[in-house]
């Protein structure tokens, strides 16, 4: 049996458990090391969240299947990219759960809310993250030195708008990923003529209601 972490207030073996129950459902493997810095991560954003508004979830057992597992299901779907951008990350949502779980794959953070960025800072210090550059600006007005080959979207904007506004960070072969609920058939219509659909999927997250899908998207 995996012994709870002993770290402080970041002690919680049900939240632990569920925590990494629901990873197995979503076929995601937790080491002992990611889930005690996920664990510290969902304390330390909640400890945040009191005073700064980061995230209208106010309860962490909710704060499990809405973030972190929201999140983790994005994990496998970033296997093989080289460099990654998380915009409109808010306090971390998925950026710093793949920032946690690829440890060697450069993730760039990217929010226009001081606050939040502020937050994001903190964390990664207190996690020890090296692979994780923090952005805090408008998407449109950041110039990246390097181009992304994914750009990861959750609940950002419409598709319209991820894909004009981030064009100019994507290098090329690169793709967009975007979390959305509904299956979204008339954004998709919308951007049909410069961008094709390469992957949907459906996705069930443990302890989430409604419907949830994984987009992949690369221009034409």
């Amino acid at each position: 049996m995996r012994q709870p972490m002993n770290q402080g207030n970041a002690a919680n073996p049900q939240l632990e458990q569920a925590l990494e129950d629901g990873a197995v459902q979503l076929g995601v493997e937790l080491d002992e090391q990611r889930l005690h810095r996920l664990m510290e991560y969902l304390f330390l954003l909640n400890k945040w969240n009191k005073a700064y508004n980061l995230t209208s979830i106010r309860q962490m057992d909710a704060m499990v299947p809405l973030h972190l597992l929201d999140s983790l299901v994005v994990h496998p779907r970033v296997q093989g990219v080289s460099r990654l951008i998380d915009v409109g990350t808010g306090p971390g949502l998925p950026g710093m759960v793949l920032a946690i779980m690829n440890p060697d794959l450069p993730i760039t953070l990217l929010d226009s809310n001081g606050k939040k960025t502020r937050f994001l800072f903190q964390a990664c210090t207190a996690l020890k993250l090296d692979n994780v550059t923090i952005v805090n600006d408008r998407v449109e007005a950041y110039q990246p030195e390097e181009l992304f080959d994914m750009i990861v979207s959750r609940a950002f904007a419409s598709l319209q708008d991820m894909t004009h506004w981030c064009k100019h960070l994507l290098a090329n072969e690169g793709c967009f990923l975007a979390m959305k609920g509904q299956f979204p058939e008339a954004e998709l219509a919308a951007i049909q003529d410069d961008y094709r659909l390469d992957l949907a999927e459906a996705v069930s997250i443990p302890g989430v209601d409604g419907e949830r899908h994984l987009l992949k998207i690369s221009p034409v």
